[in-house]
């Protein structure tokens, strides 16, 4: 088993891959047609622990899904987007809501979260994210019971337009296949147009329950305040192991 580091930009497969070929480079060689498999997705726009299964451990998959997980957050306030993320087509809303000043304490505990249209969780067979590019979601999102355990505020704060603008289209600029995205940087480039606009930040540390999507709870933040949001930066901080690895990163 080792736990490695996605790049924002990846899909976990191509951070499986990256990893064999490193190995393989610097010599060992059992790596070259080993089997592999990762324990817990990330978004491409996401980066952090990713577990790696090998060898034999691959058919232990099931038992390491289930782990909890531990992730910094910077979630941004008064844009919204159809993905919850930077990824994805983004809508201006009120962006006089200025930085965080509410009561974390009711985002804790268990619930039922809904899935975000753009994501793997399939629907009679079909993927949401097909839905979504077809214009065909459900009239009621499938959810998943959730818990998260802690969520401190890390940070408080602004940010420009100009410079949010920055830091999102580089961010795209990393992501390889096709996830629109000639067509949504060039809606950041209309919304973000306004260089005096600035915009409330908040940075957060959550320890939660496997498949709790940070991009599902900025978006519900952004709602609950009322003016949007969405989760301009997430990184997986920490898989919590219910067992000592026998190798790491």
């Amino acid at each position: 088993m080792h736990v490695i580091t996605k790049k924002v930009g990846e899909t976990p497969l191509e951070a499986l891959e990256r990893f064999r070929a490193e190995q393989v480079a610097q010599g060992r060689l059992e790596f070259t047609d080993v089997p592999m498999t990762y324990a817990g997705r990330l978004d491409p726009m996401a980066e952090g622990e990713l577990l790696i299964l090998i060898g034999e451990e691959c058919k232990q998959k099931e038992e390491y899904l289930g782990l909890d997980k531990e992730y910094e957050v910077e979630i941004v306030f008064g844009i919204e987007t159809d993905t919850y993320d930077a990824l994805g087509l983004a809508t201006m809303g009120n962006t006089k809501v200025g930085p965080w000043y509410g009561d974390l304490s009711h985002y804790v505990g268990t619930f039922s979260q809904s899935y975000p249209p753009y994501s793997s969780r399939t629907v009679n067979g079909v993927p949401l994210h097909v839905m979504a590019r077809a214009g065909e979601l459900p009239e009621e999102m499938p959810v998943k019971e959730v818990t998260i355990y802690s969520l401190v505020e890390l940070e408080s704060k602004t940010i420009s337009a100009t410079k949010l603008k920055g830091l999102i289209i580089n961010k795209i600029s990393q992501v390889k296949g096709d996830f629109r995205q000639v067509e949504i940087t060039q809606r950041w480039q209309k919304v973000l147009h306004d260089d005096a606009l600035q915009f409330g930040v908040l940075k957060v540390r959550i320890t939660c329950s496997s498949g709790t999507y940070m991009r599902s709870l900025a978006h519900r933040m952004g709602q609950d305040r009322g003016g949007g949001a969405f989760a301009l930066e997430i990184n997986r901080t920490k898989i919590i192991l219910q067992k000592d690895p026998t190798d790491s990163k």
